[in-house]
């Protein structure tokens, strides 16, 4: 059934005037009378009663009224659905985030302006370790992760830089160092050090390791916690110090004591991840919102 015989019967049913119909629609009355007989062919039923001056519904067509203005209607908002999902405008964007990267005032306001301008796209957060963010972009799980930077690159995954920070010093808000307007790293190598789990080759913890061993020296790691909060609450317990992105630096403030270090190369970067290639339009419009430059990363 053509979907062309269905707007023509429709609008011959509510004008019951083949001559207004055909008006109302743009084409000759012959033409219209012609596809409302082929349309009643195929179904093998009468639509109109033709009568001396005047056009009623049959029965069959009543019937056949109710059903084709829902079927219109539904076609017409599928292909306004189509129009919106080519826009980005409907949706789904599958979004990954370090927990330090929730922290960033970069990452939450993009997220607050996307929610603002696609309210009808709808946002599946996840929060992992930046290395199984990147896994999951693979797998096609996710659609854009918020990630520690370096970790291993590929033409599979492409990456973006959205800035860089210094790291700080947190410690218990009574510790003997708390009060220092800076310090070096080298003052921490008796310290005893929480820190979040180590990635392979790469991650902040890493970093943080290499920095250490470059002055000489290992950090006394006496507890690995799960996430970067938790190395914050561990510290303001008094069970050691630790070293965060200065974003981080606003968490238990009442209990932790943040100090900037000096003379160290250590930053924390962050940047944005996606799959190489084309992208959905709905993905595009949050990246057009993340601010961002290229990163020159070195590849794994």
């Amino acid at each position: 059934m053509d979907l062309r015989h269905l707007r023509y019967f429709v609008v011959t049913a509510e004008e019951l005037h083949f001559t207004r119909a055909a008006q109302r629609i743009g084409i000759a009355q012959p033409p219209l009378t012609y596809q409302i007989k082929m349309l009643e062919r195929e179904l093998g039923v009468r639509l109109f009663d033709r009568l001396p001056g005047n056009v009623r519904l049959t029965e069959a067509g009543s019937v056949l009224l109710e059903d084709a203005r829902e079927i219109l209607d539904r076609v017409g908002k599928a292909a306004t659905r189509c129009r919106q999902s080519a826009q980005g405008l409907v949706g789904r964007v599958g979004v990954g985030f370090t927990e330090s990267a929730s922290f960033c005032t970069e990452v939450t306001t993009a997220l607050r302006r996307y929610r603002d301008r696609y309210p009808r796209v709808d946002i599946t957060l996840e929060e992992h370790r930046s290395v199984h963010l990147v896994q999951l972009l693979r797998q096609g799980r996710i659609d854009i992760a918020f990630v520690r930077l370096p970790i291993g690159m590929d033409e599979d995954v492409h990456f973006s830089l959205i800035s860089t920070e210094p790291m700080v010093v947190a410690l218990p808000r009574k510790h003997r160092l708390a009060r220092r307007k800076s310090l070096g790293l080298e003052q921490l190598k008796d310290e005893p050090f929480v820190l979040y789990p180590r990635a392979t080759r790469f991650g902040l913890s890493d970093m943080i390791v290499t920095a250490c061993e470059t002055l000489g020296f290992s950090p006394r790691v006496v507890q690995h916690a799960p996430q970067i909060s938790s190395t914050i609450n561990l510290v303001a317990s008094s069970l050691g110090v630790t070293i965060v992105p200065a974003c981080m630096q606003h968490a238990r403030i009442d209990d932790v004591r943040y100090v900037p270090l000096k003379e160290t190369d250590l930053r924390a970067t962050l940047g944005v991840a996606y799959r190489s290639g084309p992208l959905a339009p709905a993905v595009e419009n949050l990246l057009a919102l993340v601010p961002t430059e290229p990163y020159s990363g070195t590849p794994a």
